[in-house]
């Protein structure tokens, strides 16, 4: 049996980047990108309009010039028309590129109109500007052409798709989604279509797996083998051959029925390891088949195979997206403050249940929920993610900061 940090060790020696693929910007939310993505040009382009309203010199302004003859009239989206008067001033709209000539824009609000005889209009500046380009923002104040905008290794949520777009990027390199084969075994489970008899259960730990996995960034499939030896040897060799990864749930503990760690010896998958230090999901198994998928083989009971998952699985599965040399955002845990005093003798490291909420000095506060051991799925829908208790300690006081791993 081996440590926690042993495991996490092992486990992140098998990470290899996967793939790259180049997909159409409108089909990319949610991967990771493979590329720097940079600016084109400048952020803003050009001297951007900042308000609707009319733009004048501000030099006109400082000599006293309160009033100011409406020259014309400018759209975003249209050419600009230098100002040939110093005295005159453009009607001009938000977004618009400031024209030559002028290099102040006083906002609809700070103005007042009139027409005269002869039809022309006039403008009276009713608040000065504090400065000359006020209301408009200056190009390149962003960003200037050429910066950095999107590292390799973001994953593209909607703020990186529209700074994609910005930049012109129709087609981006992306991480290939990892191909995951998502495995539960055992002769009590039916479908979760059909009424189980009481002897029996639901599939439920594959459709858990198959969406921790799928929000991982995984592409999943599902499959089911009963407990029976000669089942496992003829359906697993495809998957190990044909998926990244296969995640497969019971059937790897100390029972007559637990089949799972023989097969997969059997069938050329190198054992890794084979139980950890932990409590729940002290059964699980990790192997990799050469030249083929890497094997997360997880005890049976919920909060087992759930927990697991998320401390061995998920980072794994974000860790093979990402290029060579980053890491993934939220692969790791978060320092948390315990609400409650926790007693737990076992020289074992212990991953607690817990609901989080801000504390009022801005802290993460983590306060153990009731679970009644790790077959409660149910104490998975108060929780919001388990704090790492260390093995070298047996009493952990009110205010203790330790590790959470969120999958909330």
């Amino acid at each position: 049996m081996i440590s926690v940090a042993e495991a996490t060790r092992l486990v992140a020696a098998t990470i290899r980047p996967l793939g790259v693929e180049y997909l159409s910007l409108s089909l990319a939310a949610g991967r990771v990108l493979r590329e720097d993505l940079r600016a084109d040009r400048d952020f803003p382009p050009f001297n951007r309009v900042a308000m609707d309203g009319m733009a004048m010199r501000y030099e006109a302004l400082a000599v006293g010039q309160t009033e100011f003859r409406i020259h014309h009239t400018q759209f975003a989206g249209q050419p600009p028309q230098p100002l040939p008067e110093a005295t005159a001033a453009v009607e001009i709209m938000t977004g618009a590129m400031l024209p030559l000539g002028v290099d102040t824009v006083i906002r609809y609000e700070d103005l007042t109109f009139r027409t005269d005889a002869a039809g022309q209009c006039w403008a009276t500046v009713q608040v000065l500007p504090p400065r000359a380009g006020h209301n408009v923002h200056p190009q390149a104040a962003d960003r200037q052409q050429g910066d950095l905008l999107v590292p390799a290794g973001t994953r593209l949520e909607p703020a990186e798709v529209a700074v994609a777009a910005t930049v012109g990027a129709a087609t981006v390199a992306v991480s290939r989604r990892p191909r995951v084969a998502v495995v539960s075994t055992g002769d009590e489970l039916v479908p979760i279509t059909e009424q189980p008899q009481p002897h029996q259960i639901r599939r439920s730990n594959a459709l858990m797996l198959q969406a921790a996995a799928e929000t991982a960034g995984a592409r999943t499939e599902l499959f089911h083998f009963d407990d029976d030896p000669a089942a496992l040897r003829q359906g697993l060799p495809a998957l190990l051959a044909g998926f990244d990864a296969v995640m497969l749930s019971g059937g790897v503990s100390m029972g007559k029925a637990d089949f799972l760690p023989g097969v997969l010896r059997a069938l050329g998958v190198e054992q890794v390891f084979h139980e950890v230090k932990q409590r729940p999901g002290k059964p699980f198994w990790f192997g990799q088949m050469a030249g083929g998928a890497v094997v997360f083989a997880l005890p049976g009971n919920p909060v087992s195979t759930f927990v697991n998952f998320y401390r061995y699985a998920r980072p794994w599965l974000l860790a093979v997206q990402q290029p060579a040399g980053t890491s993934a955002a939220g692969a790791a845990p978060v320092p948390a403050v315990l609400t409650q005093p926790i007693d737990f003798k076992p020289p074992m490291t212990h991953f607690l249940l817990v609901s989080l909420a801000p504390g009022p000095d801005g802290r993460l506060l983590a306060t153990p929920e009731r679970a009644g051991g790790s077959g409660d799925m149910a104490s998975l829908l108060t929780s919001s993610g388990f704090l790492e208790l260390p093995p070298e300690t047996e009493h952990f006081p009110t205010g203790t900061v330790l590790p959470v791993w969120r999958f909330r």
